[in-house]
């Protein structure tokens, strides 16, 4: 089955709603992001740089947000183009809820480059890194 590279570029109404998502997402919006989840928007939805909407709330510390997109299916490990997962942007960012937020969805302290256990160390988040217990 080959791959259809002529597909329609999406319409400006596309653009405008994905563009109020990932705003959503950026300000931690959450009244925002649960209309449009509940009206099928999809919880997974990624940028051109790949930064979903989970990566973006993770980023800018709204662990609500974090925790809305999880719960409605988000891929909360989900990589950008660079390999970095929301859980490493959380402890990159010093975001101890969003971490939380993240652990408690399943995120993994191993995925990603670096991985979020990697940035811990790095930086010298020793009480970050004491959350995600022994490397697995």
């Amino acid at each position: 089955m080959s791959e259809n590279n002529d597909a329609p570029a999406p319409d400006d109404d596309v653009i405008a709603l994905a563009g109020r998502l990932f705003d959503a997402a950026r300000a931690g919006d959450e009244a925002v992001l649960r209309a449009y989840l509940d009206a099928g928007a999809p919880a997974s939805l990624a940028n051109q740089s790949g930064d979903t909407l989970v990566m973006l709330a993770a980023y800018h510390g709204h662990a609500g947000a974090v925790r809305l997109l999880g719960e409605r299916g988000a891929d909360v490990e989900a990589a950008n183009d660079r390999g970095q997962t929301p859980l490493a942007g959380a402890v990159f960012k010093d975001y101890g809820d969003v971490v939380d937020a993240l652990l408690a969805l399943g995120a993994s302290p191993d995925a990603g480059i670096p991985s979020a256990r990697q940035a811990a160390h790095m930086f010298g988040r020793s009480d970050l890194l004491d959350r995600f217990g022994t490397a697995g």
